[in-house]
């Protein structure tokens, strides 16, 4: 898709108050839904998405106000959020561009008691006053009192109904899925809810320049703190010291590492969505053991 120069610059003038000129393009890897670049212009450089407006209306302004809120709790490092627009074309976000370092000597340490604070950052119900996205799929935030009914009509249930609809997993799945609600208090301590990233795996972080975590592309609502640390252990896992220094930090209750997997029935759901492939077997295996 061809760089939308005219909104790029629309969108930075009204930011910086300046006209700006493009000096240099830097086409950038790593996302599968959205185009990115390093835009440098006559004032600074910035870090570029863009897409389509069609496909995934208002994608941009919710990744921006999660970001915006995971900046105003102030614990983990994200990038600034300068603007986002669109035209008849194409939607764009414009960030802060976050020149990549190597590694502080305590990142992990350093990484897991920031992810815990930002835990503590609590509201008194489960959601968020408006929907946002995970990848590229839609991702409900219908306000809960409770923990369970949220995890079921607002994650598992709009991802089953997807999947069975397209074919994608089994009757046995949903019959299995059924059962586990009445167990979910078994699983999750009742809890204030978080302040969560919502899409923490480790293609969704990188170090700043001074070596600190940046989180990045967040699905951000107010949830159980397992789901960041069930996400967190998919697909690679993080550090075991940022495990034990979020547990030094935000003690967890005993059978976490079992709720963990219940909670990562949420992200492997997407992932049938998505991809298909082996993860419904994956999802299946959990729902067997517990």
């Amino acid at each position: 898709m061809q760089f939308p120069e005219q909104l790029f610059l629309a969108l930075i003038e009204k930011f910086t108050g300046n006209k700006e000129t493009i000096t240099e393009r830097v086409s950038l890897s790593g996302g599968c839904i959205n185009n990115a670049m390093r835009i440098n212009t006559s004032t600074g450089s910035w870090f570029v998405k863009y897409n389509a407006s069609d496909p995934y209306p208002g994608m941009f302004e919710t990744e921006a106000r999660g970001l915006k809120l995971l900046a105003e709790a102030g614990e983990v490092f994200t990038p600034g959020v300068v603007e986002y627009g669109s035209d008849d074309i194409h939607s764009m976000l414009i960030l802060e561009y976050v020149e990549p370092a190597k590694e502080e000597k305590n990142f992990w340490q350093n990484f897991g008691s920031a992810l815990a604070r930002q835990h503590k950052h609590n509201h008194d119900k489960f959601g968020l006053d408006h929907d946002n996205y995970i990848g590229s799929l839609e991702q409900k935030n219908q306000w809960h009192d409770n923990w369970p009914d949220f995890f079921m009509t607002q994650r598992i249930e709009p991802q089953v109904s997807m999947a069975r609809n397209q074919g994608k997993i089994s009757g046995s799945i949903t019959t299995r899925l059924d059962s586990l609600y009445k167990n979910l208090n078994d699983f999750f301590p009742p809890e204030k809810p978080s302040l969560l990233h919502g899409d923490l795996w480790s293609g969704n972080f990188m170090t700043n320049s001074r070596g600190e975590a940046c989180i990045l592309d967040p699905a951000v609502y107010y949830g159980h703190r397992l789901m960041d640390l069930g996400m967190s252990q998919l697909f690679g896992g993080f550090s075991p010291a940022f495990y034990e220094a979020y547990h030094a930090e935000f003690p967890l209750e005993k059978n976490w590492r079992q709720a963990i997997e219940i909670a990562n029935l949420y992200p492997l759901l997407v992932h049938v969505n998505l991809f298909g492939g082996g993860y419904a077997s994956s999802v299946m295996q959990i729902l067997q053991r517990f």
